[in-house]
């Protein structure tokens, strides 16, 4: 297992992360088979796991915190905040008051004392982002978290918040969690690079394209559209679509890219992930033991230049051949951004 520096926190973590979004009744309901696939995971060399509060209502952070007993020490742990969790409309997003809150729960389903890696799971409208890093700057002075990160933030966000810490002498947001495959590149354009500049750390999610690039989605194959992710979006995985007739065909030929190498196509997909120089680890999220061994394989695989250059032919640097950021609409969005076209508005004022 390879390891990398955490953006500038000096914390070592493995090159692939362990995703738990899949335990608890929304994927693998058995709590054992979940610590047996965390156990492999941590006998492979991951040292690192990322969870939420979200992911199950709670119910994957308390797998977590029983599987980790015993080797809490030796993990780097994460989860994230955010999104609404119970009745009531201060239990959700980045304010002070439901962090405080927020972060007590975690702790106590995790079985911990603190948390490596406490990240804002997505931007938060209604708060100002300095009520924001005041309260996580906060926690890392009390010890109940090391650090503080992001996910699926746009590059503007990402520097409004670095400059807003160092103008308020703030602590810093040190992570970014977005969304990054093979059919998803647009982060290269500016996120990434962006992430560079402040030596943030990148943990990357969906690297098999919500399962695009498992395999089991093909073109010219039925597919079960009530079964699995289908199931969430139907319109995002339907071949007779004719939105999705580019990424049913990039996956034809990655697939027989992977073919003429002798890998797996989800071997080519999470081996691509890390061969960005801008990220740290790509998150794995295994439902069943046999997919994170299958994962594995492609952990270990490093692909050359005349590979990279060859995935470029079919989808370009900097592109996305899907909108990840699609299948998880931010519900806080405020009202101004979703305002119709200046000519409506014109033609019947509000």
């Amino acid at each position: 297992m390879r390891y990398r520096t955490l953006g500038g926190t000096g914390i070592e973590v493995s090159a692939h992360c362990l995703g738990t979004m899949m335990f608890g009744e929304v994927g693998n309901p058995d709590h054992d088979d979940c610590a047996r696939i965390t156990h492999t995971a941590l006998d492979a060399g991951i040292n690192f796991v990322d969870t939420a509060d979200m992911y199950g209502a709670g119910e994957a952070e308390e797998i977590v915190g029983k599987a980790l007993r015993g080797r809490r020490d030796d993990v780097v742990l994460a989860t994230k905040f955010y999104f609404p969790a119970g009745e009531g409309p201060n239990r959700g997003g980045g304010s002070r008051r439901w962090i405080r809150m927020a972060v007590e729960a975690s702790l106590r389903r995790l079985q911990t004392d603190w948390i490596d890696l406490y990240q804002l799971h997505r931007p938060d409208e209604r708060t100002d982002v300095e009520e924001t890093l005041s309260a996580l700057t906060d926690l890392v002075r009390e010890g109940k978290i090391r650090a503080f990160g992001t996910s699926t933030f746009a590059a503007e966000q990402i520097v409004e918040a670095q400059h807003v810490s160092e103008r308020r002498g703030l602590g810093r947001f040190r992570t970014e969690q977005p969304p990054y495959s093979i059919l998803a590149r647009g982060i290269e354009a500016d996120v990434l690079p962006v992430c560079q500049t402040y030596r943030m750390g990148v943990l990357v999610w969906s690297p098999l394209a919500w399962g695009f690039l498992s395999g089991r989605y093909r073109k010219d194959q039925p597919i079960d559209l009530a079964a699995g992710r289908a199931a969430l979006r139907p319109t995002r995985f339907d071949p007779d679509n004719p939105a999705n007739a580019a990424q049913f065909d990039a996956v034809e030929k990655l697939a027989a890219l992977a073919d003429e190498i002798g890998v797996t196509l989800p071997e080519l997909a999470i081996a691509f992930t890390i061969s960005h120089p801008g990220v740290t680890s790509a998150i794995l999220g295994p439902r069943t033991l046999d997919q994170l061994q299958g994962l594995l394989k492609g952990a270990a695989l490093t692909l050359d230049d005349d590979v990279l250059d060859r995935i470029d032919e079919i989808v370009p640097p900097g592109v996305n051949v899907y909108e990840p950021n699609a299948l998880f609409p931010n519900p806080t969005l405020a009202p101004h951004r979703r305002r119709r076209p200046a000519a409506e508005r014109a033609a019947a004022p509000e």
